[in-house]
């Protein structure tokens, strides 16, 4: 059984949310935050697998709630539900410690996929999307003036062997485990095994910390 918390300042939200998770046999819903604050106190209280994140809320908003939440260290993973076209801070929710993000306009199977993709940790962003995603992260990095000498290695890195820096660099763009193993002539469940490696070696939460890691150690040049 998946257990979720719903933060979001919209009573209509939080109901509409709860009527579509408790009508799942694996899932139910063991609260409901209306703002920032709230969430952190259930968050710690309930230890949900799931904290289903808006942005925008009064008072503490969802990114700080998603900072402290992930940096108790517990096992709750989150999954922010916003409007990425009109919120110009849903990546940063994902360097807070997110584990992935949704649109409010997601069909509801897509929801119901994410949180339990987030639950047994993975991340939830669609290919199509993370490089979405990527395009608008990619703008908001400050470029190095061409003069500048190659950053050193990131110790972060030091552990990876060549084939995991290579996979590393394909995830940060955006690459599925499918795509890797045809164009790396590997077998998916390799290209797995190396993925689980890549995020435990370098200490990232789950995939989508990985494609930010990519490009903060210059392993993916933005464009």
């Amino acid at each position: 059984m998946t257990t979720v918390l719903i933060a979001d300042d919209q009573p209509l939200q939080r109901f509409g949310s709860r009527m579509l998770l408790e009508s799942q046999d694996d899932m139910t819903v063991v609260g409901e935050a209306a703002n920032g604050s709230e969430a952190v106190r259930m968050a710690a209280e309930l230890h949900p697998d799931v904290v289903l994140m808006d942005i925008r809320m009064p008072g503490l908003d969802g990114i700080e709630a998603t900072r402290r939440i992930t940096a108790a260290g517990d096992r709750t993973r989150i999954l922010i539900v916003t409007t990425f076209d009109l919120d110009e801070y849903a990546y940063a929710g994902l360097r807070a410690g997110a584990s992935g993000f949704l649109v409010k306009d997601a069909q509801p199977e897509e929801l119901l996929a994410g949180i339990r993709a987030v639950a047994t940790g993975d991340a939830v962003v669609a290919p199509s999307l993370t490089r979405r995603l990527l395009d608008a992260y990619v703008h908001h990095l400050p470029t190095a003036p061409s003069s500048d000498p190659p950053p050193p290695d990131d110790p972060r890195l030091a552990s990876l062997t060549d084939r995991e820096r290579e996979i590393l660099t394909v995830i940060g763009k955006g690459w599925t485990n499918t795509e890797i193993a045809t164009r790396l002539h590997l077998a998916e469940s390799t290209v797995k095994t190396h993925v689980g490696r890549i995020l435990a070696k370098t200490g990232s939460r789950d995939r989508i910390q990985a494609v930010i890691l990519a490009y903060d150690t210059k392993l993916v040049e933005t464009s």
